[in-house]
């Protein structure tokens, strides 16, 4: 049996075809992820922001791309915690290969880029799990999520109503597909409205994301027009009308140029040059609303306002506390519960590819780690370096002289006494010669 055949089998085992009417006990009414309104009042203008609209602009492109290769670039690997309760790197038959190769159209790193696309967009993603026939999850698959509404039972029971999904194996049936919750992996963000429907950052800064389109664009007609902004011809006094026919048709047959016109016309400009709008504060602004609502510092967005420390580091460590463990921590809570991974396992993100030290900076963390005791050599080798063991590396080390306080004080109540110094007797003056006597 091919994968898609075997997949169409487990749906129609799994799934519930005929849409939610047709559920045990399903509720007809879901939540649709959608961004709304870019600020009060722009439906009645007809003035929507559509997510391709505001994906065009640079900064949420930036935001958004950022995010998502970053996750995608961070190995996942599956973890098992020892009888110390640390974590250590593990395999497994049944749960290493769908870590490795998620689905067959998708590396994981691409998955994960989906996985987090779909999130920052929509506030949800949405993940089909596909089982062999002992149930083991073999493939997983990023389903749209404009195709898919959460659904809730008067029971309390979730259900996932799908559309068609060539890619994921969910046939057109005519009907929608309802799944329950136990085949879906749901991961979700910001909340704010139903515990099962996630909003995008775009609900809050839609209309700065749409108003840096608008400058944009307004930016571009203007340099199109020569760089000037648009004005009038101002006469002081009467013109006729063959007067003002004419010098309009000169003035557009020269392309908005400089003419040459009699009668003493002014020049008059009716819309601000950048510098009067204060173009560039502007698009400042939008930029770093639209950086804080995705949690991204500003200075990965514009390389021109850098921290006022110079080190890479602790930029990336603010990234990652501020922006990605969030999603991280999301994403690996998700796959524990969604892959069904039964004690002692676990899966965990290595943020060791996240950030990427000099030589040097390497070289001093791992002399320090060895000198401090933290680690062997042979575990700094591996961790830093990615070299092989060596004889007699497997050891911490500590510098010979090193006490604790707790030996010091030992070796201080075994020490002898000192001994109670005695009182010499007083020492007598000889007495003087006869000739050294006075007369």
């Amino acid at each position: 049996m091919g994968l898609l055949s075997t997949i169409r089998a487990s749906l129609r085992s799994v799934f519930i075809p005929g849409g939610a009417s047709s559920a045990p006990g399903a509720s007809g009414a879901a939540w649709a992820p959608i961004v709304r309104e870019p600020y009060t009042g722009a439906w009645q203008q007809n003035d929507e922001l559509r997510l391709e609209t505001a994906l065009a602009n640079p900064v949420v492109f930036r935001c958004v791309s950022l995010i998502a290769s970053d996750i995608g670039k961070l190995p996942l690997r599956l973890v098992a915690v020892d009888a110390n309760g640390i974590w250590h790197e593990t395999t497994s038959p049944a749960f290493s290969p769908v870590l490795r190769v998620p689905n067959r159209y998708q590396t994981a790193a691409q998955f994960y880029e989906a996985w987090m696309f779909s999130k920052l967009l929509w506030g949800n993603t949405y993940v089909l799990k596909d089982r062999d026939a002992r149930g083991v999850v073999t493939s997983l698959y990023v389903l749209d999520p404009c195709r898919v509404r959460p659904l809730v039972a008067p029971d309390g029971d979730v259900y996932y109503e799908l559309q068609t999904n060539d890619l994921a194996g969910i046939p057109s049936s005519g009907a929608p597909l309802v799944a329950p919750s136990k085949e879906i992996i749901h991961d979700r963000w910001n909340c704010a409205f139903h515990p099962l429907v996630g909003l995008s950052p775009l609900y809050a800064c839609g209309g700065a994301a749409s108003q840096g389109l608008a400058m944009q664009s307004a930016s571009t007609s203007f340099f199109s027009g020569g760089g000037r902004p648009s004005g009038m011809l101002v006469y002081p006094g009467e013109i006729d009308p063959e007067s003002a026919a004419r010098v309009k048709a000169t003035w557009h047959s020269m392309g908005g140029q400089t003419a040459i016109v009699g009668n003493g016309p002014k020049y008059e400009p009716v819309s601000a040059s950048a510098e009067e709008s204060q173009w560039i504060e502007q698009m400042g602004w939008t930029a770093k609303t639209i950086a804080g609502c995705f949690g991204v510092p500003i200075s990965m967005v514009d390389s021109s306002q850098q921290p006022p420390y110079a080190n890479n580091e602790a930029s990336t460590l603010q990234y990652h506390s501020q922006c990605l463990q969030t999603h991280l921590t999301g994403i690996e809570a998700a796959l524990d519960a969604g892959l069904e991974l039964p004690a002692p396992y676990g899966t965990e993100f290595d943020l060791d590819d996240l950030i990427w030290m000099d030589t040097a900076t390497k070289t001093k963390a791992a002399h320090d780690a060895i000198s401090a005791g933290a680690m062997s050599p042979n575990e700094a080798r591996r961790k830093y370096f990615g070299l092989g063991p060596v004889p007699g590396g497997d050891s911490p080390y500590l510098q010979q002289q090193y006490y604790s306080l707790e030996a010091l004080a030992m070796r201080d109540l075994a020490a002898p006494a000192p001994a109670t110094p005695t009182t010499a007797p007083p020492v007598e003056e000889p007495a003087p010669a006869p000739d050294e006597v006075a007369p």
